[in-house]
């Protein structure tokens, strides 16, 4: 099975959608793996990567196309998302309280920084780009909101499982651990002594991980009424000094604060 079938079928660590409702777990899995990828979908390849009989998917891929979750391209053969889950995405974006909240904390840091700063959230062993706020330079790093990563190989990512217990760590990621590059951490006591690392300092740092290029660094929101989420600034290895990063580590810590307080009123309401 490939990568994005096994990730569709993962359901960003949830427990499968129990037998009695075959048909609406498939049309998920058809969404999660058009969503996580940059491509279009043939028939087959769609059968193949999520183990469903073209038979039966092809009804399926008739029904989401007639409601406009789907389309196919000029050819009528190959597969990608419809209107339907733009309009989607787009309310949960609209709506999702704690990317409301951070809005203006990004805004600030983006002015501050004159960085590509994000807000990322955990969903099973990735995470996921809910917000961001592009630099000023001609030189920063590409990404979109909804694009997935692998945890463990972001800042984002590592602040986040940094906030769990070593235990919950290892239930969540998928092992082995895939390498995006040459510096990615895939050994399983590297990743933890780092991620002890990271709850000490208080703050994850990327460096050329998920992108040679780029060194990355995040600070996991701390309230519960924040969630799962993180915040982080991008910056390529040409402006990103290593006084530069422990700097910019600071300036998220003191904007992570301010999202908490933020969180924290709204919940007490």
């Amino acid at each position: 099975m490939s990568e994005q079938g096994n990730r569709a079928r993962n359901n960003g660590g949830r427990e499968a959608a129990p037998s009695g409702v075959k048909s609406a777990l498939r049309t998920l899995e058809v969404l999660e793996l058009l969503g996580s990828s940059r491509r279009r979908y043939s028939l087959a390849e769609m059968s193949a990567a999520l183990s469903i009989p073209k038979s039966s998917l092809h009804a399926i891929l008739r029904t989401m196309e007639a409601r406009g979750w789907v389309e196919t391209d000029d050819s009528g053969i190959n597969y990608n998302l419809g209107v339907r889950a733009l309009l989607t995405g787009a309310a949960y974006v609209e709506t999702d309280d704690i990317i409301t909240v951070s809005a203006p904390v990004l805004d600030r840091l983006a002015a501050e920084t004159g960085e590509t700063v994000h807000l990322g959230r955990l969903d099973g062993s990735d995470v996921v780009y809910l917000a961001k706020r592009e630099s000023i330079h001609a030189v920063r790093l590409y990404s979109a909101v909804g694009r997935r990563l692998p945890a463990h190989a972001t800042a984002l990512g590592k602040a986040l499982l940094a906030a769990l217990d070593p235990g919950e760590v290892d239930r969540r990621l998928d092992w082995p651990l895939n390498s995006l590059t040459r510096a990615t951490i895939t050994d399983p006591e590297l990743l933890h002594e780092e991620l002890a690392r990271i709850r000490d300092r208080g703050y994850a740092t990327d460096d050329g991980e998920n992108a040679p290029e780029i060194r990355c660094v995040a600070v996991a929101l701390r309230s519960p009424a924040a969630g799962i989420n993180a915040l982080s600034c991008s910056v390529p290895k040409t402006r990103a000094s290593d006084e530069r990063m422990a700097d910019l580590g600071e300036t998220l810590l003191r904007a992570a604060r301010d999202v908490d307080r933020i969180a924290h009123r709204l919940r007490a309401r």
